[in-house]
């Protein structure tokens, strides 16, 4: 039996010496724990007071030893103390041999399994309680869909959702909000928009569920436009705010994201620390990286969640030594930082090339922290690793992690990534055999392989690609970059200067200046040309990168001594970011790009990126 092999192997090693000697107690003044309903109460108290895992193996081993035979109530209770501590084999071990079972015995092991990143155990858990008789209710359900959240898989969690409408709960306001949150998380906003406009009973947490729907899913104008609607039904609370403060960082508004603060300090909710953390990564998303510092140091009693913000945000931003210097203030302060927190101290170390100190922190998380990496932080490290040029040992890493799903995808879409940047085809090959695996239309990997194949010179291999991403009706996405000026948003692309409107020959001129300033200066750059129209002398840009064409009507829109802010879709490639620099000392103004990885700030010919990223 595997309680009576645990009961030999597992030697107490006590921590608690008054809760044992209670247990003790309960012990001898009942044969037979679970006999007695007082006895079984006091044994359910001690598990519920326990807080290591010694503890609740002592009570464990006593109670097999004694051969005592268990109550529903005691096993469950002891099932989920080894949940909630982390001991996921040994709550798996009891369940196997617990004569009894109930709706809560595999809805802890279903919670269990989630919490030790097993959402695929949870599942095949929830989906065998038909087999033994019993009927989900709505606690397992909440539990089975926030593992399909974790796992991100559409077609799962519809199937999860064909039950719940089967068993009657589509109209349980917990059901549906999780649902909400799942079809977020697996880019189903559609679905989670008909679900929500489908409930009878909506409140302000399934108003804020579907706000952070849309701004997980890039839909910040609809989440703005959504919480306009709650407006006119409720009064905001914290959480929805910090979704809707979070929305505007998605589109990088920052008109947008400056009238959300102000309804936020209306509100008088300001000083909350989650929605200090959402204002601070706003503002660092939207451009604004100074006002993220103000927002930060004006709170006056910090927390984890404003430090982490700023953290991550420095990092983004190519401040390695601020976030490091934040990352030792906040411990020295006693605040323990998160899976979150270590993972914006490696990004830091990422854009600022802090290889081996990267590797220290991500080798001190589990012994320093108790913070066990996860896919997240393993691809992040990958990334440090392969934009160091270390891709064997990026390759190597790869191997050995343990991802699934969009995890997967993301971890090696990073080391296919690299592959391209340092051009090893050997290990580009391999990365895209890893991500041929997933059956999914994701143009990004594709693209990626295209243009490794393409700066490589090997046409052959390009053309394949490109055959298969016609194929699958997949097409590279084109690159835009878009300015806001007095609040209204102007998208330019490639070689397209219309947006402009009547001041496109304005920026056309001031373009070919900015040319001819750059060739007096020795800086000879591609990406741009000008030629002349057959019926007139109508000039236009063939081949100019969108966030020029950004940058220069911007420069004439917005006045000087104003900070440029330009986002953009894709990578700024390094001829943009050489040019860039040079054209910030010729204006003599601080110009901010957001694209696709991170943020350059540039100021007098330098970024603070330091030509690393």
């Amino acid at each position: 039996m595997v309680l009576a092999s645990m009961a030999g192997r597992l030697r107490p090693v006590v921590k608690q010496p008054q809760l044992l000697a209670l247990a003790n107690n309960n012990f001898h003044s009942n044969s037979v724990p679970g006999s007695s309903s007082s006895a079984s109460s006091r044994l359910v108290h001690l598990l519920r007071q326990s807080s290591n895992v010694s503890f609740v193996t002592s009570i464990h081993c006593k109670i097999v030893k004694l051969g005592a035979v268990y109550s529903g109530s005691t096993s469950n209770h002891l099932l989920t103390s080894y949940v909630r501590l982390g001991q996921i084999a040994h709550a798996q071990n009891l369940f196997v041999e617990m004569p009894q079972t109930d709706i809560v015995t595999w809805t802890s092991l279903m919670s269990g399994y989630i919490s030790a990143n097993q959402p695929h155990k949870a599942i095949s858990l929830f989906q065998d309680m038909h087999l033994h008789e019993i009927k989900p209710n709505h606690y397992a359900f909440c539990t089975a869909i926030n593992a399909c959240s974790h796992l991100a898989m559409l077609n799962l969690g519809q199937q999860i959702h064909a039950q719940v409408e089967v068993h009657g709960l589509t109209s349980d306001t917990v059901v549906c909000s999780a649902l909400i949150d799942m079809y977020g998380k697996s880019e189903g906003a559609l679905y989670a928009r008909r679900i929500f406009d489908q409930m009878k009973n909506q409140n302000v947490i399934t108003w804020s569920s579907m706000v952070s729907v849309y701004s997980q899913n890039a839909q910040g104008y609809e989440a703005i436009a959504l919480f306009g609607k709650f407006l006119h039904v409720g009064v905001p609370n914290p959480f929805i705010l910090s979704s809707v403060v979070n929305a505007c960082a998605s589109i990088g508004q920052l008109g947008l994201g400056k009238s959300m603060h102000c309804k936020v300090i209306r509100h008088g909710h300001e000083l909350n620390y989650f929605i200090s953390g959402a204002l601070i990564d706003m503002y660092a998303k939207c451009g604004c990286f100074e006002s993220s510092k103000n927002v930060f140091d004006r709170i006056e009693s910090q927390t984890l969640v404003p430090y982490t913000s700023m953290i991550v945000a420095a990092g983004k931003y190519g401040f390695a030594r601020y976030a490091l210097d934040l990352f030792d203030e906040m411990r020295n302060e006693g605040i323990i930082p998160n899976d979150v927190t270590l993972l914006g101290v490696l990004h830091a170390c990422s854009h600022a090339g802090l290889v081996d100190m990267g590797l220290r922190y991500l080798h001190s998380m589990k012994y320093e922290y108790g913070i066990k990496p996860c896919a997240k932080h393993y691809t992040c490290t990958v990334d440090m690793l392969g934009r160091a040029g270390r891709l064997d040992e990026a390759y190597q890493l790869s191997k050995e992690v343990h991802a699934e799903g969009p995890d997967k995808l993301l971890l090696w879409s990073a080391f296919l990534s690299a592959c391209r940047t340092h051009r090893r085809l050997d290990l580009a090959a391999e990365a895209a055999d890893r991500l041929a695996e997933f059956d999914s239309d994701v143009a990004g990997p594709l693209v990626v392989m295209l243009n490794t194949y393409v700066s490589a010179g090997k046409w052959k291999n390009a053309a394949n690609v490109w055959s298969t991403m016609k194929q699958k009706g997949i097409y590279k996405e084109p690159g835009c970059s878009w300015v806001e000026v007095k609040n209204k948003v102007y998208v330019f692309y490639v070689g397209e200067v219309s947006s402009a409107g009547t001041r496109a020959a304005e920026v056309m001129d001031l373009l070919e200046e900015f040319e001819v300033k750059m060739r007096e200066r020795g800086f000879v750059g591609s990406g741009s040309s000008w030629v002349e129209e057959e019926e007139g002398d109508k000039r236009v840009i063939v081949g100019v990168h969108s966030e020029r064409l950004a940058l220069g009507f911007a420069h004439l829109s917005v006045p000087d001594g104003v900070t440029i802010r330009v986002m953009k879709n894709l990578r700024m490639c390094k001829d943009c970011h050489d040019w860039f620099k040079r054209v910030s000392d010729i204006v003599g103004r601080v110009i901010v790009v957001r694209d696709l990885n991170r943020f350059h700030q540039f100021s007098f010919g330098s970024c603070t990126c330091g030509d690393y990223w």
